[in-house]
């Protein structure tokens, strides 16, 4: 870590002294970094990989409309630069994964501050930071709920918080929420809810259409109609122009294939059936003729979009069954006529207009078929990016309570660093509430090294499987080493001979038991990643069977300590909630919280009891994983009165 700028003169020195990363020139980084400029910071780096998109500009105001295409970084840092034009600001339009960011070049840095988007970039600077011993600040919006964590050395809603190694909790000392995994059937079968479409759209229908084609899809390809040459219905005919081709695809997937699921009588038994859905009873063939024929010229010149060809405006309207069916049709042909050279590579991407538009029509026909509720364009996109649509009077809250606490950092003064959770609805009259960090989790398999239990087939799961579903997906690793014992079975990375790199592919293929080093029951696996100097250590446990509605990945990772089901008590009535407690307050005993591992404790009392001192405490926090509800609970004074006797 850089030396410390807290023995300056004064708090204004200190601040002029100090060199600031910030991650994210988004929502909330275009607010913190104006906030920064104006509160005196003097050496800003900033990290961002985005461009700026016209949905942006509502609500991330260094950013016009001239703007949209160009780095939000580079634009970011000019916009400040303008009122600001004595201070430094280095501009990265990157990634924070590239390896020239790594732990050496965190180390410059006297703090860093997050304002990211998504879980993997936040779990690779906490490790970067713990590695580099460098103070984070994290933080996050969803809507009107915000977050302010310090993490020195965290992810709730809308909260700012500290991670400083050692002395508060790292970002993944508690599991966060993942992204829900639905069983291939539900998908494929017998959707009922519209995520089940989205999900069906994008992972199946799209990555089928205009994905890897070598990659495995559930999707039915095979046609009882004569119409096609190739085995598989997705591939297009030699002498087959696009608009017959959008045609033929359409009338498969939502009506012949839906004919096919219909057959097995037994899975509608007590579900209610889907209707067929043919482009001829959508659609009269002269509209269908006509479809797109009116493209608009000066769309031309800009990013393909299928709902601006068709004169659609506005993405909050819900489109009838016939504009949808436009607009797929629309969406297909526009891929192949414009961005043909991309077909077979391409990845949806929430950014991407006609990737949106595409998944978004096809998912709201399918939903029509299963008397499924339709959603609008603006809707749908939130649901396949996993987007809480922001608001920038949160963004701004959040950035002033970032650059608060980095200032707290800056000086050193752990007992006055805390968690800030920015509330939609006032309580008290409160609306934020600042708590005290907890204590590193003695669990946490990033900060504290404990290991990990993997429950595996290991006679039938690939190693593939377990570095994809496992190592890359869940622990968030971007370049794995895997060791089994002293024998290296995997390496990933730039470097590697032909005859390793050969080597290594080969063991992928393998199931667990049969590699070099067979894994078995009570196999430890090493993991590592020297990009993020992460390392961990995996305990195989072998299991035959795995429920697919509850497992679908086929395999259970555990070994943290995740937060436990609580009855709690507040202005008279009870209420379910996911304590992150550190005692348990139960018929007036307060628990010995020192016994209990895993367990969250203060801050000030963890690090006073390091040094013999009583501690006491004057709230706590209580999180509801499913309903964003925090709850303050005021110490009963009688518990601290028996609490201070112990």
């Amino acid at each position: 870590m850089a030396s410390s700028p807290a023995s300056a003169a004064s708090e204004e020195e200190a601040v002029k002294a100090a060199k600031v990363l910030m991650v994210g020139a988004g929502g909330i980084g275009c607010e913190l970094l104006k906030t920064l400029a104006l509160s005196g910071f003097r050496d800003i780096h900033i990290i961002d990989l985005d461009t700026i998109e016209v949905s942006n500009l509502n609500r991330q105001f260094l950013f016009r409309q001239s703007h949209v295409g160009q780095s939000k970084a580079h634009v970011a840092r000019d916009a400040v630069l303008k009122f600001r034009p004595n201070i430094n600001i280095t501009s990265y339009h990157a990634n924070v994964k590239d390896a020239q960011f790594n732990v050496e070049f965190f180390k410059q840095f006297n703090v860093v501050l997050n304002g990211l988007d998504n879980l993997d970039a936040r779990r690779h600077v906490n490790r970067l930071c713990l590695a580099a011993e460098v103070p984070l600040v994290e933080s996050g919006t969803t809507g009107f709920l915000g977050q302010v964590v310090e993490s020195l050395s965290h992810e709730q809603n809308s909260q700012v918080t500290v991670h400083v190694k050692g002395k508060t909790e790292c970002y993944e000392c508690q599991p966060k929420p993942v992204p829900k995994s639905y069983p291939v059937c539900t998908i494929t079968s017998t959707p009922s809810k519209f995520v089940h479409c989205i999900v069906w759209a994008k992972e199946l229908l799209f990555a089928k259409m205009f994905g890897d084609k070598n990659q495995d899809n559930d999707l039915n390809v095979r046609s009882n109609e004569s119409g096609t040459s190739k085995s598989d219905v997705f591939e297009r005919n030699a002498d087959e122009d696009l608009d017959q081709y959008a045609r033929r695809i359409y009338d498969h997937v939502f009506g012949y294939n839906i004919e096919v699921a219909l057959e097995n009588e037994e899975t509608w038994k007590n579900r209610r059936r889907p209707n067929p859905i043919y482009i001829r009873d959508t659609l009269p063939e002269e509209a269908i003729r006509q479809n797109g024929s009116s493209r608009d010229i000066n769309n031309e010149q800009e990013e393909p979009s299928a709902m601006v060809s068709l004169g659609l405006r506005n993405p909050q309207e819900i489109w009838s069954l016939a504009d949808n069916s436009r607009v797929f049709l629309e969406a297909l042909k526009l891929f192949f006529e414009k961005r043909e050279k991309e077909i077979g590579n391409l990845v949806f991407d929430k950014d991407d207009q006609l990737a949106v538009e595409f998944v978004t029509t096809a998912a709201n026909i399918r939903a029509s078929s299963f008397g499924i509720p339709l959603h609008s364009l603006f809707e749908a996109k939130g649901v396949a990016g996993n987007i809480v649509h922001a608001v920038a009077t949160t963004n701004a809250i959040i950035a002033g309570l970032i650059v608060i606490e980095a200032i707290k950092v800056l000086h050193g003064d752990y007992k006055k660093y805390r968690m800030t959770y920015c509330l939609e609805h006032p309580s008290r009259k409160m609306l934020l509430m600042p708590i005290e960090p907890f204590e590193p989790n003695k669990s946490c398999y990033v900060c504290s090294e404990t290991p990990l239990l993997l429950e595996v087939n290991t006679k039938t799961t690939k190693l593939r499987e377990v570095i994809e579903k496992i190592i890359k997906s869940k622990l968030g690793m971007n370049l794995p080493l895997v060791m089994i014992g002293s024998t290296l079975v995997f390496e990933d990375g730039e470097g590697l001979e032909e005859d390793e790199a050969a080597n290594y592919a080969l063991n992928l293929e393998k199931v667990l038991a049969e590699l070099p080093a067979p894994v078995v029951n009570d196999t430890k696996l090493t993991v590592e990643d020297f990009q993020q100097e992460l390392s961990c250590s995996i305990n195989i446990k072998h299991r035959d069977e795995f429920d697919e509605e509850k497992e679908p990945d086929g395999m259970v990772l555990s070994g943290w300590s995740a937060p436990v089901e609580k009855q709690v008590t507040s202005n008279g009535g009870n209420q379910s909630v996911a304590s992150s407690s550190g005692a348990d307050y139960a018929d007036g005993i307060v628990e010995d919280i020192s016994t209990k591992p895993g367990m969250k404790r203060k801050l000030d009392e963890v690090l006073e009891l390091k040094e013999n001192c009583d501690a006491s405490s004057s709230a706590q926090v209580v999180e509801d994983d499913d309903d964003d509800d925090l709850v303050m609970l005021d110490e009963n004074p009688k518990l601290a009165k028996k609490k201070r006797l112990q």
